[in-house]
């Protein structure tokens, strides 16, 4: 019975991960309108069920850092509470951010949880060096360095565009306002449409790369390559946070890590798909507003960085890659949105001590 409790208490996280975390790697797809918000989503879903997959082979290292093992001793391991406790608190905490639209770190409310459950049960054994130098140094460092890759590489590939001859285009809206206008002098009114047409600037989406390169149009060229790195950003999230959550049911020896790897990619890829609209809107339209070749840029440094993490376990998370590299280009193209990345670093700070405070106090509880 216990065991049941744990595997649903992993799914439920699983769940709230592909809720908040599944679209991501799209955002940028969908906010320069290469695509609509059904492709993207569906594209995210496909590329993170195959890096989950994968995960099964490449990224093994994860799985054991998550179980928690080297933070706590190896009896409170064997306390399927423990686990439980951990998968539950991380899980609440993503929901509530999931609820209000907040892209948070799966990974920091895991690190929140493991923290919270492992100092209530242990005190002071707790290994505070592994989780400042296993955890917490790559959730900090991770942000800033893709902010500053994005930064680089974007000033590099526009100078590159630019030796090649390739522009950027923009357009003119010509918006067309018909309005009735009646005549009431006579018994019979008269109604006459007038129209005008009203000259708008548009949007960066609305900008376009001329020329061709090798007799290809060198726009569906960029799409092609930002269609790809979103998808290689899928990817490296579900190689990089399926053995996270997969970890915590190790204590069942009797469950094959294959088969639960597979599960959890399974309940992600659900969770994704029925409930994460409000984060893909934060994501897509309210950091930073971008156009294609830039969000291929975004998008190729996240994939990168946390693959790169997931090949050497480490423990980064897609969010705060992916935020960071988005913010990198708003700060470049200057239509970062300073409120909101304030209230997403907020809701990263906020993260680790209510994932600690809900975890602890579900073992409390428990332990009772």
């Amino acid at each position: 019975m216990i065991n049941l409790i744990l595997i649903l208490a992993v799914l439920f996280l699983a769940f709230n991960n592909g809720a908040n975390d599944n679209f991501k790697g799209v955002a940028t797809l969908y906010s320069s309108k290469t695509v609509s918000y059904k492709k993207a989503l569906f594209w995210a879903t496909t590329t993170t069920i195959s890096g989950s997959i994968c995960s099964i082979f490449l990224a093994k290292s994860l799985l054991k850092n998550f179980s928690g093992k080297g933070l706590v001793p190896d009896v409170l391991l064997l306390n399927p509470i423990f686990p439980i406790s951990i998968a539950i608190g991380a899980a609440l905490t993503i929901f509530i951010a999931t609820k209000s639209g907040m892209p948070v770190s799966t990974t920091h409310a895991l690190v929140g949880s493991l923290f919270g459950v492992g100092f209530m049960a242990v005190g002071n054994e707790f290994n505070f060096k592994k989780l400042t130098d296993a955890f917490i140094v790559p959730l900090l460092t991770s942000p800033l360095l893709a902010s500053l890759c994005a930064v680089v590489l974007y000033y590099l590939f526009s100078t590159t565009r630019k030796k090649l001859g390739i522009k950027k285009e923009s357009c003119l809206c010509l918006i067309e306002d018909s309005y009735a206008k009646i005549n009431c002098n006579s018994f019979v009114s008269d109604v006459k449409i007038e129209s005008s047409l009203t000259i708008s600037s548009c949007t960066s989406v609305s900008e376009t790369y001329s020329n061709r390169i090798l007799g290809v149009s060198s726009q569906k060229i960029v799409n092609f390559f930002h269609f790809i790195s979103a998808g290689a950003v899928g990817f490296a999230r579900g190689l990089n946070d399926t053995p996270k959550i997969a970890g915590i049911l190790l204590i069942i020896t009797s469950v094959n890590s294959n088969w639960s790897l597979f599960a959890i990619a399974l309940v992600m890829a659900i969770g994704g798909i029925l409930n994460a609209k409000k984060v893909a809107n934060t994501m897509s339209n309210k950091i930073s507003a971008m156009n294609f070749g830039q969000g291929f840029t975004a998008n190729l440094i996240t994939s990168l960085l946390v693959s790169t993490a997931s090949f050497n376990g480490l423990p980064v998370s897609t969010t705060h890659v992916s935020v960071g590299s988005i913010f990198g280009i708003g700060l470049v193209n200057q239509s970062a949105d300073y409120k909101t990345i304030l209230k997403i670093v907020t809701s990263w700070v906020l993260t680790l001590p209510i994932a600690a405070i809900i975890s602890g106090f579900i073992f409390y509880t428990f332990k009772l």
